[in-house]
């Protein structure tokens, strides 16, 4: 069937469908991408031609040879392109998702429906400027050979295949993906915005850190394409290294370009914050979790709401003294969890803890504290290894007398007092519990996390103890679970909450080894 070309319709009588009437699968013939994503295919080519392109202008001379040349280039851009679109297919057929490539060799994926765990629809610019979408198609793998990408359809086509793709995955058997898939697509879907996240707490973004560093990368970014590309520029690669060595002799220069960054950091970081999660909605559509986001690249992801095992709670220092958190979910099988399980940006904590509690489930009980030990820990690691460089700072002074060794030995002192804080804040951080349901796991200072587990998704306990936490009578206990990281650690438990935690939560299976009689006891006979 050609693109464009509407599949045939229900038959006559039946109730139209959530798509005008067209059910969205299987598709009788294969289908191809949208011919409109030939006018981007080139354009995406252009960076990795660049360079070559200036080196043949170069080289040329600016000749009518050279331009000749750059011509077929970019000719030979569009054709690769055409030749690409036209050797690349799609079909849904019975159970499974097949994606055909024969460029230069024939390839054939299959995907079996049963495998999606999630679809992430995108609409970068120049798509969006045309009417398309990327749509990918998560198979929990952890890298992206696990996944399928459709870059060129349409977004009523993106639209049609998300719930075809995720009620085949969640509802339909492997034997038989049609009439009942139909119907259920009929149904239509059921949509619920949980939270939309208001446009003035986009001002909560500087403080997640991650986008405080955007003035650094553009200028690191900068001077990376000055070095790589400066000869064929015509500047030549020299020119980056001058100027920092211009620089380095005009003190004042680089100190005011230095605070010029620094002052940029929140306003850029506020800038790229809003580019990313704005308008940021999450909501429950049949049967999927589904997080919006995106400013100039407008992404959905959908994530199945029976492979949501939990969920991770997330504030650092700064977050912490104003009340906001970030949230993600801990899902089985999912890829790139980091990115695609977020469920809510940086909000204040009652909202976080309220949207998680209806999308997840609550946790209803308070962490159980560490022990005293860990508090000595934790000032101990925070406090000991700047008092190691202010002792070797203050021995050189005495036997050399030098102020540099005065101003290291004061700022060693200066951190290893900041240690102390900071050790009391990592103890206060420390905690685990269990509410008869869900795990809670909490750890971490300048990133503080706390992961909390569906007792379901508990596949195991291990316990660990270093050298020094032998010695301090404390343990790591981490709970194995079958989603997201793969474990949560509760640090420096005792040796009762070691023993005891992992016998409440799974009773039924330590009971076997509790209830053992000691060795050498014979065991009392069994009847029959």
């Amino acid at each position: 069937m050609p693109y464009g070309t509407t599949p045939p319709g229900p038959p006559e009588g039946a109730p139209p469908g959530p798509y005008g009437g067209v059910p969205p699968g299987p598709f009788p013939v294969p289908l191809r991408l949208s011919p409109k994503v030939l006018l981007i295919d080139p354009v995406r080519m252009l960076p990795s031609l660049l360079v070559p392109l200036v080196g043949v202008l170069v080289v040329g001379g600016f000749s009518s040879r050279s331009y000749l040349w750059a011509a077929l280039g970019l000719v030979g851009t569009v054709v690769v392109a055409v030749i690409r679109w036209a050797t690349f297919t799609y079909e849904i057929v019975g159970d499974r998702v097949e994606i055909k490539r024969s460029l230069i060799s024939r390839s054939i994926r299959t995907i079996p429906l049963e495998r999606v765990r999630g679809v992430d629809v995108s609409t970068p610019p120049m798509h969006r400027l045309l009417g398309l979408s990327v749509l990918k198609i998560d198979t929990g793998a952890t890298g992206g050979d696990g996944e399928a990408t459709l870059d060129g359809i349409t977004v009523q086509e993106a639209e049609r295949l998300r719930p075809l793709l995720l009620r085949r995955a969640g509802t339909a058997p492997a034997s038989d993906a049609g009439p009942a898939v139909e119907s259920a697509a009929d149904a239509g879907p059921a949509e619920r915005v949980i939270f939309a996240v208001p446009r003035r707490w986009l001002l909560y973004g500087p403080l997640s850190g991650a986008y405080l560093l955007t003035p650094f990368a553009l200028v690191g970014g900068a001077i990376g394409l000055a070095f790589q590309w400066g000869d064929d520029l015509g500047f030549g690669q020299d020119a980056a290294w001058n100027v920092g060595q211009w620089l380095w002799a005009r003190p004042s220069l680089l100190v005011a370009a230095v605070v010029l960054l620094v002052t940029a950091m929140p306003f850029a970081g506020g800038v790229m914050y809003a580019v990313f999660n704005w308008d940021f909605r999450l909501k429950r559509r049949d049967g999927y979790l589904v997080a919006e986001r995106g400013l100039i690249n407008r992404r959905s992801v959908s994530l199945e709401s029976r492979r949501v095992r939990g969920y991770e709670i997330v504030d650092g220092l700064a977050e912490r003294w104003v009340g906001v958190v970030r949230a993600w979910a801990i899902v089985t099988g999912l890829g790139d969890s980091e990115t695609r399980g977020q469920l809510l940006p940086v909000v204040p904590r009652a909202d976080a803890t309220t949207v998680t509690g209806e999308a997840i489930g609550p946790y209803r009980s308070s962490l159980r504290p560490h022990p005293p030990v860990a508090r000595n820990r934790r000032l101990f690691r925070a406090v000991f290894p700047w008092l190691i460089p202010a002792a070797a700072a203050g021995l050189l002074l005495l036997l050399t007398g030098s102020a540099v060794w005065s101003v290291l030995l004061v700022a060693a002192l200066i951190l290893a007092a900041l240690g102390v804080p900071l050790g009391l804040d990592r103890y206060r951080s420390l905690g685990h519990g269990y509410d008869g349901e869900r795990v809670a796991v909490r750890s971490g200072s300048l990133r503080r996390s706390m992961a909390v587990v569906e007792r379901r998704a508990v596949v195991g306990w291990r316990l660990r103890q270093t050298w020094f936490q032998r010695r301090a009578g404390v343990f790591t206990l981490t709970v194995g679970a079958g989603a997201g990281k793969g474990g949560y650690s509760a640090i420096d438990v005792s040796a009762a909450q070691a023993r005891d935690f992992p016998a409440e939560v799974t009773p039924e299976w330590l009971a076997p080894f509790l209830n053992a009689p000691p060795t050498g006891t014979p065991r009392p006979p069994t009847s029959g």
